[in-house]
Parts: C-alpha cells; sequence; structure tokens
C-alpha cells in the first residue's frame, strides 16, 4: 500500500484509488499509517475498489458474508476520507428477476450505509451480472446508483455497446492499459474513442489507470496510459 501512494505521488496523481488487496491490514493502527502516509504527499482518497464485498450469492448465508465485508470496506473508506466506493453487484450474465431482485434490495442496502458514511456507491462493469450492458444500465437506472466504467471489463463482443450505452452512468473510470505500440499507442484499447466517448457523456470525474502490461512493467505501462488520456483530454 505504501509503495502504490508513492506510486502515485511520482506519477502526478490527483487522488488514490487504491484496490482493497492493496491493503496489508485493516486494523486502526495500519489504516492510521496509511493516512499518514497519503497526507504526507498530498494526495487525497478518492475510490476504494472492493473486491468481496459483492451482493449476489446463490445462498442467504453467502450473501451475508459478502454485506458484512462490504460493510466493513464501507467503514475503512469513511476513515480514510475517501469520496466513493465500489461493490460488485455479482450475480450471472442472464440475471433472471429473482438475481435483479436481490441485487437492488442490495445496493438499496448499501446506499444507505453510504450516505451514512458520506460515500458515493458505485457498481463497476466487473464479473457476473455486470458483464452485459443492458443489466448495468437496468442495475445503474433502478438503483440510482453511479458506475465505475472499465473500458475492458465486457463479455466478449459486447464492449463497444458497454461505452456507448453506460457512458453516461460514469461516475469513475478505469482506462486499462496491456500493450503498446512504438507510437505510444495502446494496442487493446482505443483510448481515445473512449475518452471522448466520456467527455461527450458529461464525464467529470478522474481519469483512473489500471495498468496490467504484458510486459511486466506497471510504471512504464502507467505513464504511457497518463500521456495518452492527457494528448485526448487535450484534444
Amino acid at each position: 500500500m505504501f509503495a502504490y501512494i508513492n506510486d502515485c505521488r511520482k506519477l502526478g496523481c490527483t487522488q488514490l484509488d487504491p484496490w482493497n488487496e492493496h491493503f496489508a491490514a485493516t486494523d486502526d493502527r495500519y489504516l492510521a499509517k496509511v493516512k499518514e502516509a497519503a497526507k504526507r504527499v498530498e494526495v487525497p482518497f478518492g475510490l476504494i475498489a472492493v473486491d468481496g464485498g459483492h451482493i449476489y450469492e446463490a445462498t442467504a448465508e453467502g450473501r451475508e458474508v459478502k454485506r458484512k465485508n462490504a460493510y466493513k470496506w464501507i467503514e475503512i473508506a469513511r476513515k480514510l476520507g475517501a469520496r466513493q466506493i465500489r461493490l460488485d453487484a455479482g450475480g450471472t450474465a442472464a440475471m433472471p428477476e429473482e438475481e435483479f431482485e436481490i441485487i437492488l434490495a442490495g445496493f438499496e442496502d448499501l446506499k444507505k450505509r453510504c450516505r451514512d458514511a458520506g460515500l458515493e456507491l458505485l457498481m463497476e462493469n466487473h464479473f457476473g451480472a455486470s458483464v452485459m450492458p443492458d443489466n448495468v444500465v437496468h442495475i445503474c437506472q433502478t438503483a440510482g446508483i453511479g458506475l465505475l466504467l472499465d473500458s475492458f471489463n465486457w463479455a466478449r463482443g459486447h464492449e463497444a455497446e458497454g461505452w456507448i450505452k453506460c457512458a453516461k452512468f460514469a461516475r469513475a473510470c478505469h482506462i486499462k492499459a496491456f500493450a503498446f505500440a512504438d507510437d505510444g499507442q495502446e494496442l487493446t484499447t482505443n483510448v481515445g474513442s473512449f475518452v471522448g466517448l466520456l467527455k461527450k457523456a458529461g464525464y467529470r470525474g478522474a481519469w483512473g489507470v489500471e495498468s496490467v502490461p504484458i510486459d511486466g512493467d506497471e510504471m512504464g505501462a502507467a505513464l504511457k496510459t497518463i500521456a495518452l488520456i492527457r494528448r485526448h483530454i487535450s484534444g
């Protein structure tokens, strides 16, 4: 976590959007050290992306375990002064009505908990029900929540549909970077089109970079992605 904070400072990031797996512990002593490290570099916490706190599981017992974990991370995000938290829908790509109702009820519960903590609740197109654009639209519209729009996490063949249908719900984004051409263009995501679509939709959030390069050079890929984003924001 401390390396992540320092890397964000070196990259010139304006906020910290860690994944919950970045945290080595969750006790108050550790969190105080994390908060102090962020304060030293003068970069505030923006969004905490939480895995393992999703809503839908096939059993009530499974859902209860995930809900308790979601509550735990909402409290951690509050303590760190974050503004947003991402919690997943879970479920399946088919998302039958019974599953949708459970997801909807879960987001209603989490919205209240987040509101009390001073956080904005977001879902992400990530796995399960959320890999299908129409499911994301249905959940966001009905639950009244925003979206962490990931440039890549869609069912195969639905990527463009996902961008077009879901950009209007975006309150945060992840631009994934895997590989680059010699001229600096990312070879799996049309970063220019993604940025342009979000700008046209009125996006006002942070430009998040998810650096997962096939060559393993995460900092190098992050720098190249940031350069691409800046080029297209100003273009």
